[in-house]
C-alpha cells in the first residue's frame, strides 16, 4: 500500500533541499575562487581537464557499484552534452580569472533567461507575456553590469561569463527531453565518463605541470563539482526547483566577501543592481512556472 507523506514531511524535506542549495552556493563561491588563485599560472583548458578527471574519480567506485546505470538511450547527444559541459566550465574559468569574481558571478545567473528563450525558439513553446517581461528585465541586468559605454569598454571576462552562462542554457535545453528517458544518475555518470577525455585534447596543447599546491586546488576542485552535482540533484528531488532555485542566488554575497577579504576585490553599485534585476527576472520566470504547474494540476 502506498504510504501518503503529511505536510510536515513535505515541508521537511522541502527545508532540505533549501538548505542543500544553500551550500551548493557556497561550494560554487569556493569553485570561483580556487579558479582565481590558480591564475594565470593554469589554463583554463588544465583546470578544465583535471576539475573532469578528480571528479570522475571521487564518483567512479559508485558507477562501478552500479553499473546498470550506464544503460542509456542516447549516445551522441550523451558526448555533445559533455563537451558543452566543458566549454560552459572553461568560460566561466576563463572569466574568473580575469574579471571581478561578483560581476563574473552575476552574469552566470543569466542562464534562466537563455533557457526560456531557447524553449520558444527550439521548442516551440508558447511564450507568455510574464515570461517575455522577465526576459527583457534580465537583459536590462545585465547591460547594467556590463556597462557599455561606460568609457572602459566591456571586459572580455564578462563576455566570457556570459557566454559560459549561454551554454549552460544550451546544455539545460538538451538535457530536458533526456531527463524523460535517462536517470539522473545515468546523465551524471555519463557527463563525467565522457568529459575526460574530451578535456584532455585541448589541455595537451597548453599543458604546463601544476606545482604541489596547485595539483592539491585542482584536486579540491574536482572533489567540490563533483558533491556539487551530487547536492542538486539531491535538492531537487526534496524540494521543488523554483522553490530551492533561488538560493543559488546567495552564491553573489558569498563570492563578493570572499573576492574582498582574499583579493581586496570590492563590488560597484552597478554590479549589485544589475545583478539584482537578473535576480528578479529570474524569480518572475520560476513564479510563472510554479503558476503554470498549479493550473495543470
Amino acid at each position: 500500500m502506498a504510504l501518503t507523506r503529511t505536510a510536515a514531511e513535505i515541508d521537511r524535506s522541502a527545508m532540505i533541499g533549501v538548505g542543500l542549495m544553500l551550500l551548493v552556493a557556497v561550494i560554487n563561491a569556493v569553485d570561483a575562487v580556487l579558479v582565481r588563485l590558480m591564475s594565470p599560472a593554469v589554463h583554463p583548458f588544465i583546470i578544465g581537464f583535471t576539475r573532469s578527471l578528480f571528479g570522475l574519480l571521487v564518483v567512479l567506485p559508485w558507477i562501478l557499484a552500479r553499473p546498470r546505470i550506464l544503460r542509456s538511450h542516447y549516445r551522441f547527444r550523451h558526448v555533445l552534452r559533455a563537451a558543452l559541459k566543458l566549454a560552459s566550465l572553461v568560460a566561466f574559468f576563463a572569466a574568473f580569472a580575469s574579471a571581478p569574481l561578483a560581476d563574473a558571478t552575476a552574469m552566470a545567473f543569466t542562464a534562466p533567461i537563455f533557457v526560456s528563450i531557447g524553449a520558444w525558439v527550439f521548442l516551440s513553446e508558447q511564450p507568455r507575456a510574464i515570461r517575455v517581461v522577465a526576459s527583457v528585465l534580465g537583459f536590462i541586468g545585465v547591460l547594467i553590469v556590463l556597462r557599455p559605454g561606460h568609457g572602459t569598454g566591456i571586459s572580455i571576462g564578462l563576455l566570457y561569463a556570459l557566454l559560459g552562462a549561454l551554454l549552460t542554457g544550451v546544455i539545460q535545453l538538451i538535457l530536458k527531453p533526456m531527463s524523460a528517458r535517462d536517470s539522473t544518475e545515468t546523465l551524471v555518470a555519463w557527463n563525467l565518463i565522457l568529459t575526460v577525455p574530451i578535456a584532455i585534447i585541448p589541455a595537451l596543447w597548453v599543458w604546463v605541470t601544476p606545482t604541489p599546491a596547485q595539483w592539491g586546488f585542482l584536486a579540491l576542485q574536482g572533489v567540490l563539482g563533483a558533491l556539487n552535482m551530487s547536492l542538486v540533484t539531491r535538492a531537487l528531488s526534496l524540494a521543488d526547483a523554483s522553490l530551492i532555485a533561488p538560493m543559488d542566488f546567495l552564491r553573489l554575497p558569498i563570492v563578493a566577501f570572499l573576492a574582498f577579504m582574499i583579493f581586496g576585490q570590492t563590488v560597484s553599485v552597478s554590479t549589485w543592481i544589475g545583478a539584482a534585476v537578473i535576480f528578479g527576472a529570474t524569480l518572475l520566470m520560476a513564479r510563472s512556472a510554479r503558476s503554470r504547474k498549479f493550473r495543470e494540476i
